[in-house]
């Protein structure tokens, strides 16, 4: 439930469309409603502009449909993040107009167009092709919570003509998320090359050192870039809405 749907019923209300006691009726369920295996948050885009997100890892897809029909049914747009192909597929059957976006392992279902409320472009970035699907996950939530957004994929320090090279989008970005794994450099290099806000994202890529992103982390942690940001390991969902937040109007 957001902004659009309560204000919409309000206007029913006053027109006389709707009842009182109707109108009680679908707000009964503000702020969230008991569905037995979650309390699902339908109060959470009022107070935040975003609604809830499912995690899907670590669900079964019966809990997670669950989520997703108590969603549906106050009309939300719906995104899932970190989902297995075989269960978006099942989930899908019940949902037929949901899209399931194998690289980002993110399934949205979009019952209403997705207004874009950025003041800007929020700009992905990726070292390497490893990091893609960490950076696809920032891409579509950053679209699903109203950004327009672009991407840079494959541009990392071992070869920075290709990042130079893209200098106009990066100058063009009112955000910019930079994902990278191994010794996480990227991020200080992006963050000396502009005037934006710089959200990195450390992943879990790279070698027996990387300590399963560890080093990655404390080296964008320990950025001599002034004013970048750091997430948490693989977090390419909470880079995109920390962007978000920056980008809005």
């Amino acid at each position: 439930m957001n902004d659009d749907y309560l204000t919409e019923l309000l206007e029913r209300v006053r027109s006389g469309q709707v009842t009182t006691a109707q109108a009680m009726e679908q707000l009964r369920h503000l702020p969230f409603e008991d569905i037995g295996c979650a309390s699902v948050d339908h109060h959470r885009h009022l107070r935040q502009g975003m609604p809830e997100i499912i995690f899907g890892e670590g669900k079964t897809v019966a809990h997670t449909l669950r989520i997703m029909t108590a969603m549906a049914g106050k009309g939300s747009n719906i995104l899932v993040t970190r989902l297995a192909d075989d269960k978006a597929r099942e989930l899908c059957q019940h949902f037929p107009s949901a899209e399931y976006h194998g690289d980002a392992r993110c399934l949205t279902l979009e019952q209403k167009p997705v207004d874009i409320r950025g003041r800007g472009t929020i700009l992905v970035v990726s070292a390497g092709t490893s990091d893609i699907p960490v950076a696809s996950e920032a891409l579509v939530t950053a679209r699903f919570l109203g950004n327009s957004v672009d991407h840079v994929f494959d541009v990392g320090v071992a070869g920075i003509h290709r990042l130079l090279a893209r200098r106009d989008q990066l100058a063009a970005a009112s955000v910019i998320i930079v994902v990278a794994g191994m010794e996480g450099a990227l991020p200080s290099v992006v963050g000396g090359l502009v005037d934006k806000p710089v959200i990195a994202v450390p992943t879990s890529i790279g070698y027996g050192a990387s300590f399963g992103g560890i080093a990655a982390l404390l080296g964008m942690l320990n950025s001599c870039a002034a004013g970048v940001t750091v997430v948490n390991i693989d977090n390419g969902f909470g880079a995109a809405c920390a962007a978000s937040l920056i980008n809005r109007v």
